[in-house]
Parts: structure tokens; C-alpha cells; sequence
């Protein structure tokens, strides 16, 4: 009874995870920055979450709704360029926006290469030599935003594929995610333009704020005052730098949620955050609900 037990959860596996979609994005090879270890995923004891770390190669994992209602969303996942926090700010997210009719892509980006555990390399370097932290995540910074703009050509490429309109794709990313949602609004080109993004709490201290682009995507801006990184004021500064270009951005401060609150439980106003993306998304007329 225990082998049969087994092989039937063996088996539910399988079927689990036949029913992914992985995606290899298209990319350019780095001549300067080399990965000597492979992509790993393991708990972290230091960040208490879920992590993918030594992402050489940018992949999507596709999220896709029963009832799609032609909406899309790209989610790019923090973790200092050198982890993702896969699950609270990737795969979570992923699975609560398919619910809601909105078909989501979790982006692995590229990440600084690492040894065996990048978070215990980042906090390590966080306390004696931060400067060197610096440096790593410069050179790794274009090539991550490159694969956000391939994501949203992917994306809009095969818009057909996974019934979405192409005139409403998203970006949303998460601290170095935020960062990356920005590095694409600043530098697509028409076919890899989003059409809005969500920064949230983005490390606009790695990456700092510019002058709003033309033909600026919608955005809504998600941080928090207490965000120990000091990120509220960059947070600001972008929502007035879309201002200042005539759009109509929307912010949420929440006076409490810290950092990296992703879709965890604090018992907070913060942890509803994603319904309040969901609300202005339907009142700018990016989701429908009527799927």
C-alpha cells in the first residue's frame, strides 16, 4: 500500500508538472560576466522564503487561467539581483492574478553569479563590502533588463498562443524586479513596450529614477514608509517623474509593511495590495470582468 501510495504521488507530480509551461527566452551571451555554478533553488534561512539564484539563462513560467480575459502580466521577482524570492514575489502572485482571469508570466532574469548560496554571499558583502556589491550588480543590471524586454516581446509575439490582447501587457516587478520594471520602461522600443507596470517598492537606490519616456505605460507605484531600505522617497520620486510628464499615475504608500512583504501575511492594510492593483486595473480599463 505504501509503494502504491508512492507511485500515485509520483505520479500527481508528473501531471503537475507537465502542466507548466516553461519558456527559454531568446537572449544575448554576456562577453564580460561568467557563471561558473548552475541555477539553483533552495530555502533560504537567512531571507525565510523560497529562492532561484545563478540564473544564467532568462526563462518565463506561464500561469494560464481557465477563463483568460486577455490581460497579461510579467512578474519579475526581487531579491538584490542576486536570488529570486521566487515564490511571494513570483509564482504567489502568479497564481492569484490567474485566478482573476489575468494570465501571468514569472520571469527568471539574469542574477550576479554566485556560489552556493547567494543570499549568505549578499549579506556577507552587505556588511564588509558593499562597494563590491555595487560593482556586481552593474554589470549584471543591462542584461537583466534585456530579458524584461524580451519577455515582453515573447509575450506580445505570441499573444495569439495564449488568447491575449497585445495592447495590454504588464510588467510588474518586485525591489530589484521594481528596478528591472523600470530599466524596460526606459528602454523599450515599440515591440517591447508595456503597456503598464507596477514598481513595487523598487530599488530605485541600485537603479536610480529618470525622466518619465514618451508614450509613458499607466503605472501604479506600491511601497511602504517603513521600508528599512529607505525606498519610499524613490518610490515618490518616480510617481512625480510620470507627473511631471503628463500622465496619470497612481501610488499606494502604506504607512506599514517593511520590505519584501511580496504576498506575505503581516496583518497589515500592505498585504492587500494586490487586490489594489486588480481594482485599478479594471478601472483604467486594462481587465476585464467580465470573462
Amino acid at each position: 500500500m505504501k509503494k502504491l501510495s508512492l507511485v500515485f504521488s509520483f505520479l500527481i507530480i508528473v501531471q503537475l508538472s507537465f502542466a507548466q509551461e516553461f519558456i527559454e527566452l531568446p537572449y544575448e551571451e554576456s562577453t564580460t560576466v561568467k557563471w561558473e555554478h548552475q541555477e539553483k533553488q533552495y530555502f533560504s534561512d537567512i531571507w525565510k522564503t523560497e529562492v532561484v539564484t545563478n540564473v544564467s539563462t532568462p526563462t518565463l513560467q506561464v500561469f494560464q487561467p481557465k477563463k483568460p480575459n486577455g490581460t497579461s502580466v510579467i512578474i519579475a521577482p526581487g531579491g538584490a539581483l542576486y536570488a529570486h524570492s521566487i515564490n511571494s514575489e513570483g509564482r504567489d502572485v502568479a497564481k492569484w492574478l490567474a485566478d482573476k482571469g489575468i494570465t501571468a508570466f514569472v520571469l527568471k532574469y539574469r542574477l550576479v553569479p554566485t556560489g552556493q548560496d547567494a543570499v549568505q554571499e549578499y549579506s556577507t558583502e552587505s556588511k564588509t563590502d558593499p562597494s563590491r556589491i555595487t560593482e556586481k550588480i552593474a554589470a549584471v543590471f543591462p542584461l537583466s533588463i534585456a530579458d524584461g524586454l524580451s519577455a515582453v516581446s515573447y509575450v506580445r509575439e505570441n499573444a495569439k498562443k495564449y488568447q491575449l490582447d497585445p495592447n495590454k501587457i504588464g510588467f510588474m516587478g518586485f525591489s530589484a524586479g521594481g528596478a528591472v520594471t523600470m530599466g524596460v520602461a526606459y528602454n523599450y522600443k515599440a515591440k517591447d513596450r508595456p503597456d503598464f507596470i507596477v514598481p513595487v517598492y523598487a530599488w530605485t537606490s541600485a537603479y536610480p529614477v529618470q525622466e518619465a519616456p514618451e508614450n509613458a505605460p499607466d503605472m501604479l507605484v506600491i511601497c511602504a514608509s517603513d521600508d528599512p531600505l529607505g525606498l519610499a522617497p524613490g518610490s515618490i520620486e518616480i510617481y512625480n517623474s510620470w507627473i511631471k510628464a503628463g500622465q496619470r499615475p497612481e501610488l499606494h504608500m502604506y504607512a506599514k509593511g517593511g520590505h519584501g512583504f511580496g504576498l506575505k501575511k503581516q496583518g497589515l492594510p500592505a498585504d492587500h495590495w494586490i487586490q489594489r492593483f486588480y481594482e485599478w486595473s479594471v478601472a483604467q480599463g486594462i481587465t476585464s470582468t467580465s470573462n
